[in-house]
């Protein structure tokens, strides 16, 4: 069987990478750029440990092909900390102690990133809805959705006190 030789960008940075035409991105991710922050938990696309974007669009890396995603800009919760400084939402995740046993909370995290990337307002229902995708077994969602409240809340000062638009990133 050939493979499938694929350039994409993934957090930034431009790679490359050959892959069997059925295997997924999840697969590709994990094995093949040693990316390991997304988890299969269901395979099926029902749980959201997986979720990624592409092109930032919310997807299930399950359910996508790793040669879907040629020349797509691909993020990934390893992507959201900054030169060793957590993204807002990792912090007010461990200050809302939003976490647990950390399966599902990469999925959580990029679904959270990719709701205020589309949204820096949102209201509770808003942030239930765009989180509806993901399952936890461990922790309650109220303390996931207070977290991403906060985070909101925080970005919005943040760029207030930088002068900038609030734009969340």
């Amino acid at each position: 069987m050939s493979g499938v030789h694929v350039s994409t960008t993934v957090n930034g940075d431009a790679v490359e990478f050959v892959c069997p035409p059925g295997e997924t991105l999840l697969d590709v991710l994990r094995n093949r750029l040693n990316l390991i922050g997304a988890k299969e938990g269901c395979g099926t696309g029902d749980c959201g440990a997986c979720s990624v974007t592409v092109d930032g669009r919310l997807v299930c890396s399950c359910l996508v092909l790793g040669a879907e995603v040629e020349g797509a800009k691909v993020g990934t919760v390893e992507g959201m900390a900054e030169g060793g400084e957590l993204h807002t939402l990792q912090s007010k995740f461990i200050e809302h102690a939003a976490l647990q046993c950390g399966i599902c909370t990469p999925g959580f995290l990029v679904a959270a990133k990719a709701l205020l990337d589309r949204n820096s307002d949102p209201s509770e229902e808003e942030i239930r809805y765009a989180l509806a995708g993901n399952l936890c077994r461990c922790t309650g969602y109220d303390k996931i959705v207070r977290a991403v409240d906060a985070a909101a809340k925080q970005l919005a000062t943040d760029a207030t006190k930088s002068g900038k638009k609030s734009k969340r990133r």
